[in-house]
Order: structure tokens, then C-alpha cells, then sequence
């Protein structure tokens, strides 16, 4: 069975530079004051962001750390969403697709140990739940060129990630959802973005290890590197309602209706409390669907320890690494973007960077480092469709260039 993609692959707005549209309103804040160096980047950050819930976000988090010791956190959020939250830099946030980098790199850590190699066949840990698994490599599930079909685009698993199915999903579950559709091209023949590649990968890294992938995760990167805010969700998030964990949103039915893309199913919605401005609440949506492919909760600082260290060699070996940053064709859907397994090159208009970005109901995440991994960016935004309108997706973009910019020390891009 073959079906037409219901929603983009990640719902994400890239880097490209855009010419801003001037916006104003009342905002919140709550931020740290830099001092020297970093005051003057903070205070073109802080506008930007300002500009992004004037055009209509409920809130956005920015981290950026150019190598100097001085990072620069600003939180900004609309004034009607206090209510749920006060949101600072330092709260936990949903890192949607970005949780491919970290199971990638546990996916390499145990080749790096000879316990997987990236040519062994998928059929070789998951006998007989991936249709021609004995024609696609690990390698080819980590670069997206299996050809699997993209789980997140089935009905079914669409009306978990409105918040329309409540049950928990199981990871085999969610599998056998992609695979039930054709696949889009034969093993190792193109590239086509797939979460299904991702289910699999982190099966593959339980049956070969005995331990659930959460705890990998704990084990091999977030206690060695004392992220203390991050975590895999497993199942429906119990979490979700910790007060520490940044409130996502979603247009309600009203309003989200014109922002979805041609062939949605006539009333696909998000579930979740009413909220002002035409938002709905998705904080509490089903996570279990997201898992190896966009499970991870995680924090501004946190995620760029994660990254920073990967990128300085401090995770992988040297060849396994460049493994990691050997890249194919740029990304078809989006310019500018190559991957490679589990990491995205990006070219940007300050200069080349690396890391992921994902969404996952409520929350739109994007996380970048340079090749050295001293310096790092993050744009936390708390939505996926509010920035659809093109005032907040210009809004939006305009902050994640100037971020990157500022990360990499150069002058953040002037906009109207």
C-alpha cells in the first residue's frame, strides 16, 4: 500500500536568509544579562526573538556560545502562555528529529565496538519485520537511502501525532506501520527522509546489547556528560507534566485548518485545552510514535554539551566520526542541506555548520555546532504550525541565521 505524504518530512523552516517584516507587541521575557563581548550580540538576539512571538509564536528559547566562556541565553514568550508556564532558558523542551544524532552515535559507538557493523543487513537483528532486510545495511538506515517508507505519513500514526489517538504505540508497532506501505526505491538507490529508518536503528541497538535504548542513551552519553535534563521518552511521556518542561502549542482546529498541507484528511486537528490567541495546548500529546526517530527531551545547554562533544571527537574514533560527517547529495526538499548518518551539514550564510533540527508536536527545535565543536546554537521554538504563516516564518528563520552568525563570530545579518 503506497499513501501521499500528509505533512512535510520535518515541518522545518531551514536557514535560509529572508528579509524580516517589522512587528511589534507585548511580550514577556526572562533572560541572562551578558556583559562585554556578548552584550552586543545578545541585544540583536533579543529583537529577533522579540520578533518572532510579535508575529504570533507562543515562545522561543536561543542559546548561543561563540567559544568565549560568555553564552548568551534569552527566553521570550507570549504573554498569554504564563499562564501555563514561565518559560526560561534553562527549561526541558522536546528536540523532535534532532534524537537521530544521539542514537546515531550510539548506533556507532557499538560498531566502534564490533559488536554492529554498518554493513550488516537489517535482517540479521530484526529477522523477518523489514521487507527485503537482507538488502538494507545499517548504513543505509542511518543516510536515509533504504527507501523505506516514512512511518509518520500513515493515517493512523497521524492521528497519535495530533493527539487524536491516545493509546501507546510500541516501537515494533510503529515499524510495522512503515513497512506496511511500499517501499519508495530499492535499497541504496536514492535518498528519500524516513523516521521508520530510525525505529529500526534503535531496535537493532537493543537486540544487540540486551538493554532498553533509553538507557543506552543514559549510559553512554547523558551521564558521561552530565546532561541532567535530558532524556529518552518511552511510551507517553510521564514527564510532560513537570515543571520544568516548556509548555508546546498548536493552532486549534480553526485556525490550523489553512496551514496544513494539500491532501490532509478533511478535520485533522490538534488534541489538547484550549488556550488564547488560537492555540491549543499540546504540552500532554501522544509521544510514542516518536521514540529512536524524535523522542528526546533535552535542554539549550545540554544539547550543546552533546554536541560539542561529538563534533570534538570526544564520542566517536576519528574514522567513525568522519564516517558520521560524510555526506551525500544535497537534501532534495530543503537547499543548503547534505546528511550524513544522523547529521546534517548545513551551509548557512555565515559559513558551514553541523547538527539537526526536528519538530515534534508543540515544539520545533534547531541545533547546530561548528567543525570543532567549540561553538553552538540552539532556537527552541514552542510550535510546529505557528510558524506557518510567513510573517513568523520569517520571523523565525531571520533568528536561527542570526544565531548561527553570532555563534560563529560574525556580524549577525541586518533586517528590515
Amino acid at each position: 500500500m503506497t499513501a501521499n505524504p500528509l505533512f512535510p518530512r520535518r515541518l522545518r523552516a531551514g536557514l535560509a536568509l529572508v528579509t524580516a517584516v517589522a512587528l511589534s507587541g507585548v511580550l514577556t521575557a526572562c533572560d541572562e544579562a551578558p556583559t562585554g563581548a556578548a552584550a552586543a550580540p545578545s541585544g540583536a538576539l533579543t529583537g529577533l526573538a522579540q520578533q518572532v512571538v510579535a508575529a504570533g509564536a507562543p515562545g522561543v528559547i536561543v542559546r548561543v556560545d561563540d567559544g568565549g566562556g560568555h553564552p548568551v541565553e534569552i527566553a521570550r514568550q507570549a504573554p498569554w502562555s504564563t499562564a501555563d508556564h514561565t518559560l526560561t532558558a534553562a527549561d526541558r523542551f522536546r528536540m523532535g528529529s534532532n534524537t537521530k544524532t544521539m542514537v546515531a552515535t550510539v548506533v556507532l559507538q557499538l560498531v566502534a565496538e564490533n559488536r554492529l557493523r554498518l554493513s550488516d543487513p537489517v535482517e540479521k537483528w530484526l529477522p523477518g519485520l523489514v521487507p527485503d532486510g537482507g538488502a538494507i545495511t545499517l548504513r543505509m538506515l542511518l543516510a536515509h537511502t533504504s527507501g523505506l517508507f516514512n512511518y509518520l505519513f500513515d493515517p493512523d500514526v497521524l492521528k497519535a501525532f495530533t493527539g487524536q489517538d491516545t493509546r501507546a504505540w510500541t516501537p515494533r508497532e510503529v515499524l510495522a506501520a512503515g513497512v506496511r506501505h511500499d517501499p519508495l526505491f530499492a535499497p541504496g538507490t536514492g535518498y528519500s527522509y524516513s523516521n521508520t529508518n530510525y525505529v529500526a536503528l534503535g531496535l537493532v541497538a537493543e537486540k544487540a546489547t540486551g538493554q532498553p535504548l533509553a538507557g543506552l542513551v543514559q549510559e553512554r552519553i547523558a551521564v558521561p556528560l552530565h546532561l541532567t535534563g535530558t532524556y529518552l521518552v518511552e511510551g507517553n511521556d510521564e514527564g510532560a507534566q513537570s515543571s520544568a518542561l516548556a509548555h508546546g502549542y498548536e493552532p486549534d482546529a480553526a485556525h490550523v485548518a489553512a496551514l496544513l498541507p494539500e491532501g490532509t484528511p478533511a478535520g485533522t486537528a490538534f488534541a489538547g485545552p484550549a488556550r488564547p490567541a488560537g492555540y491549543v495546548d499540546t504540552t500532554s500529546v501522544n509521544t510514542s510514535t516518536e521514540w529512536a526517530a524524535g523522542g528526546m527531551v533535552s535542554t539549550a545547554r545540554d544539547w550543546a554539551t552533546f554536541d560539542g562533544a561529538l563534533l570534538s571527537g570526544k564520542l566517536l574514533p576519528p574514522a567513525l566520526l568522519a564516517e558520521m560527517k560524510t555526506t551525500g547529495p544535497e537534501e532534495p526538499e530543503i537547499p543548503d542541506r547534505r546528511y550524513g548518518l544522523g547529521l546534517e551539514q548545513v551551509t548557512t550564510p555565515c559559513g558551514t555548520v553541523w547538527g539537526h533540527n526536528g519538530q515534534i508536536t508543540g515544539y520545533s527545535a534547531e541545533a547546530y555546532t561548528d567543525d570543532t565543536g567549540t561553538r553552538t546554537a540552539s532556537v527552541l521554538t514552542s510550535t510546529i504550525f505557528g510558524l506557518k504563516p510567513p510573517k513568523a516564518g520569517a520571523a523565525n528563520r531571520n533568528l536561527v541565521n542570526a544565531a548561527v552568525c553570532a555563534m560563529l563570530g560574525k556580524p549577525i545579518p541586518a533586517v528590515a
